[in-house]
């Protein structure tokens, strides 16, 4: 008698934990007409608490210091180079040769290293000292957006994925990450890689399911400050755009393509999650007699 494979059911992962989806329901993973894993159909329940989860993550996360996100970044790279080879057997697995498979594994762990080093970095670029008159400074420096809702790239699965999540939390920011309905497969298991780094609970949740099923929930939540859409669905982009009006969203639009180019590491990436605060310091007034030379 032949032997019944027993098919993994992979876990949603919400606040650093790996409930199972409210709803209950599951959807195969078919790769080349084989299934190869079971994926939660997450709901809109499974959504907002993974909002709260991110909510709650994000005033500790943002004020961490720079260099201390740089570190949990670091540690996100360390733990999935330990994981490489189950890495490239997933993406293997989902129709990539070895070759590239081994490929984008190697730059998935590069480019974390890549925006971690912008952590202290990127406030100098964007911030300045604005010229102006009167017995006082102008201050502007970027600060966290907020909670980013992300509907994750559909070609990538774990390239695409891992340089959105970065660019995003590099900033300070928290994410709800919806992932690639049928590449879901590395998306799961780089959810195992952040809950064994030292990323505090909540500050990535990812969720796996169908885009059309959550996009309004996404686009409408109003404890969401932006959104992340990565495709060129003219439908999905108009839907997205006219639901974030209601509580003025971000919306932030990327291709879905080739995320081997070097256009995909970039400090810009980060500033498209920051808000640019300005503070005025009163000073002394220098030579206020009119003292001159």
């Amino acid at each position: 008698m032949s032997r019944i494979e027993v098919l993994k059911t992979y876990k949603i992962y919400i606040g650093g934990s790996f409930p199972r989806t409210e709803s209950g329901r599951y959807y195969p993973l078919i790769v080349n007409k084989k299934t190869v894993a079971n994926m939660c159909l997450s709901s809109v329940k499974d959504f907002r608490n993974a909002v709260v989860a991110a909510r709650n993550a994000q005033g500790g996360w943002a004020h961490k210091t720079a260099y201390n996100r740089n570190q949990i970044l670091y540690r996100i790279a360390e733990v999935l180079e330990g994981r490489k080879a189950q890495f490239v057997e997933e993406l293997e697995l989902q129709g990539i040769s070895k070759a590239k498979a081994q490929q984008e594994v190697d730059l998935s762990i590069d480019r974390l290293i890549y925006y971690a080093g912008w952590c202290d970095k990127y406030t100098q670029l964007f911030s300045s000292v604005n010229p102006v008159s009167g017995s006082f400074f102008n201050f502007s420096v970027p600060e966290p957006t907020g909670v980013v809702a992300v509907f994750a790239p559909q070609q990538s699965s774990l390239l695409g994925l891992v340089t959105q999540i970065a660019s995003i939390i590099a900033g300070g920011n928290t994410c709800v990450v919806l992932a690639s309905e049928q590449l879901a497969l590395c998306t799961v298991t780089f959810a195992e890689v952040l809950a064994t780094s030292d990323v505090p609970g909540g500050v990535v949740n990812i969720l796996t399911g169908n885009q059309t099923e959550l996009l309004t929930q996404f686009a409408a939540h109003k404890d969401v400050n932006a959104i992340l859409y990565c495709g060129a669905a003219s439908e999905m982009i108009a839907k997205i755009q006219d639901l974030a009006i209601e509580n003025l969203k971000r919306v932030v639009l990327r291709e879905d393509g080739d995320y081997f180019g070097d256009k995909h590491e970039s400090p810009y990436l980060i500033f498209d999650f920051q808000e640019t605060k300005t503070t005025w310091h009163p000073i002394e007034v220098i030579a206020g007699a009119g003292a001159g030379y």
